[in-house]
């Protein structure tokens, strides 16, 4: 074949067949033209091609392009632009026209090129890695080099590069993942596992930043702890579940409610811890719930509640129990329990004591069935039905031994659950003969209670009847008599008006001369009051000058008694002194020999008398003779001749002190 590409018309020759028309192929800086060689032969350009041989005819070869006979055109390559913030990778770079097959080439922006046939881009054109604060990249190292100056890499080698900062990374390193600084509150967390060693921590209430031989580790739950973690912790098992997904990677967490527990068993340790509420658990790595699988529903049913926590109580439950009596009368019991477990949560032994049964409403209810089954077994019908509530109460509770036994209480030592209280809701007999002939009895105690309640009711009907009666008959009787009153009064107040009208003058008068006397009175009064006040005044006036007058005849006289007074005790001093000088100049002995003077002179006296005593007396005074005689006589003996008697000698001082 030829290829003309002449300007101009061109004929073709005798041998010339028209293949086609070709139109050049315009070039443009972000255009290229990919050929194939179809056999080998040299270009336009000068350059051999050999068959099979693909390249790019650019802008920078010539502005347009017919394609030879032995070019092929593959297509319209658009150039590749990477921006500052980009960078690419190569895999199979041309060099030299030479595909480098393996290897792999870093490109950066700014930059503009066109890949070569042969080449491609690994993952497209990829933005710079930005880093914040708080983010970091994981890098692998695919082979070995060395990074800087020092920092040498071996394949398999893990690292990070932790922001601010931006990154693109060689072609021997491979970019696991980005990742962030995980914020965690007081109660929350994350599971790491150290792919070093395997082993697996929980991490909590603090900002992490996973480190190069760590990763999240995703903790597996049952499905049905899974599905109680998205319920609220409630006992209804018809509770819809939260639709949201779990995070695997997070701590799982549990509220315990009020009054409630749960247990957990750690499989590293072997060993189970009880948490009571209110409080929030924290699962380990190797922790798990402990599910309760309960009876419920009524009659109970077994695995009929699954639950998480156990409700500590007090609560109560229904149940349904069939018994049969002593006469083969089969009755439906409703029997309702209060119940509470009696955990104080200070023993570790004691709050895992709880959790001993795995089913425990399944074993209440079957024990205390049991226990009411056999009490009323062994009473008939009738009895049963008028004293339900006691049989039953004392198959469960015992009977009392005395007035003051407590015997409301049963007692579970194995999970220390205790039941309070048992209430029977409703006794329905199962066999349905026994139902009718019960409920006609009862229809009829029915009829005959609803009969008795319609005649009383008529009665009393009757009996208000009658009162109303009577009281509306008073009633008339007395509007009747308050008629007449306010008949009788209206005539009093015509009658009042009538006496007003025609005294109303006289009455005017009156009160005229009344207030004129009244107001004379009442000049002469304030007169008569001046009158005694001028009284007043001047007798507290003498009464005052009165006074005066005494005060002063009082201080006159104090006056006068004072100097009396000093006069006296001037002149009783001054007769004092004189005695005293007298004394003092007379001389003690010759005091004392003129006091014995009188006596010895007396006793000469009486000696020359021939007289041994005598006494002086003026008449008048009486003297007992009989007793003074002997004092004379008899009661002074042997006195000396001429001396008298105690007395006369008392006489005889007498008579010298009076001389004195």
């Amino acid at each position: 074949g030829i290829n003309a590409e002449y300007g101009g018309a061109y004929l073709p020759g005798v041998h010339e067949e028209l293949v086609g028309t070709i139109n050049a192929y315009v070039l443009t800086e972000k255009t290229a033209l990919h050929l194939l060689a179809t056999r080998t032969f040299v270009d336009v350009f000068g350059r051999k091609r050999k068959a099979g041989e693909e390249w790019l005819v650019t802008l920078r070869d010539a502005d347009t392009h017919i394609p030879d006979v032995y070019e092929e055109v593959k297509g319209i390559v658009n150039a590749t632009v990477l921006s500052n913030r980009q960078y690419c990778v190569v895999v199979d770079p041309v060099h030299n026209g030479k595909s480098q097959i393996g290897l792999r080439e870093l490109r950066k922006g700014e930059l503009t090129f066109f890949l070569q046939p042969g080449e491609r881009l690994e993952k497209g054109i990829q933005p710079v890695y930005v880093l914040a604060s708080e983010e970091a990249l994981l890098l692998v190292a695919r082979e070995s080099f060395k990074e800087g100056k020092k920092q040498e890499r071996r394949p398999g080698d893990r690292w990070m590069i932790f922001g601010p900062t931006d990154y693109i990374p060689p072609t021997e390193v491979e970019v696991v993942e980005k990742r962030k600084s995980i914020p965690l509150d007081v109660n929350e967390g994350i599971y790491v596992r150290d792919i070093k060693t395997g082993k697996v921590r929980a991490v909590i209430g603090q900002s992490y930043m996973l480190q190069p031989h760590e990763e999240l580790w995703k903790k597996e739950l049952p499905k049905v702890v899974d599905e109680l973690l998205r319920k609220n912790p409630a006992r209804d098992q018809n509770e819809s579940a939260s639709t949201e997904e779990r995070d695997n990677t997070k701590v799982v967490t549990y509220r315990v409610p009020h009054n409630a527990a749960v247990q957990i068993y750690d499989y590293a340790k072997k060993k189970a811890r009880v948490v009571f509420g209110p409080e929030l658990v924290m699962l380990g790595p190797e922790e798990q719930f402990t599910v309760l699988n309960l009876s419920g529903g009524v009659p109970k049913r077994p695995n009929y509640i699954k639950s998480l926590a156990l409700f500590l109580g007090p609560d109560f439950m229904t149940d349904v129990i069939t018994v049969e009596t002593a006469d083969h009368a089969r009755l439906s019991l409703k029997l309702s329990y209060n119940w509470h477990f009696e955990a104080d949560g200070q023993s570790a032994d004691a709050a895992s004591k709880i959790f001993s049964t795995p089913d425990f409403t399944g074993d209440l209810c079957k024990a205390i069935g049991s226990l009411v089954r056999g009490a009323v077994a062994s009473s008939t019908f009738d009895d049963f039905h008028k004293h339900s509530s006691e049989i039953i109460h004392s198959a469960v509770f015992g009977k009392k031994e005395g007035k003051n036994s407590d015997n409301n209480r049963l007692f579970f030592s194995a999970n220390s659950l205790a039941v309070t209280n048992i209430d029977v809701q409703s006794v329905e007999p199962v066999d349905q003969r026994t139902l009718d002939s019960l409920q006609k009895s009862v229809q009829l105690a029915i009829e005959i209670t609803t009969k008795s309640q319609e005649a009383t009711a008529r009665q009393e009907a009757e009996r208000l009847e009658q009162e109303a009666r009577g009281r509306l008959e008073r009633q008339k009787i007395s509007d009747e008599a308050e008629a007449e009153r306010s008949r009788r009064r209206l005539i009093e107040l015509q009658a009042q008006s009538s006496a007003v009208e025609s005294t109303g003058q006289a009455t005017a008068e009156a009160k005229a001369r009344a207030e004129a006397a009244q107001i004379e009175g009442e000049a002469e009064v304030r007169q008569a009051r001046l009158a005694a006040e001028a009284a007043r005044i001047k007798h507290e006036a003498d009464l005052e000058q009165l006074k005066l007058k005494q005060e002063a005849e009082i201080q006159y006289k104090q006056k006068l008694n004072e100097i009396e007074l000093s006069k006296a005790k001037d002149f009783a001093e001054i007769e004092s002194q004189k005695f005293k000088d007298i004394v003092d100049a007379i001389g003690p002995e010759t005091i004392k020999a003129i006091a014995q003077a009188g006596p010895e002179m007396q006793a000469k006296l009486l000696q020359g008398l021939n007289l041994q005593g005598f006494m002086i007396t003026d008449g008048n005074s009486p003297i007992n003779l009989f007793n003074t005689a002997n004092g004379f006589v008899g009661g002074l003996p042997n006195f000396p001749s001429g001396s008298g008697s105690g007395r006369p000698r008392a006489g005889s001082s007498s008579t010298v002190t009076d001389e004195l």
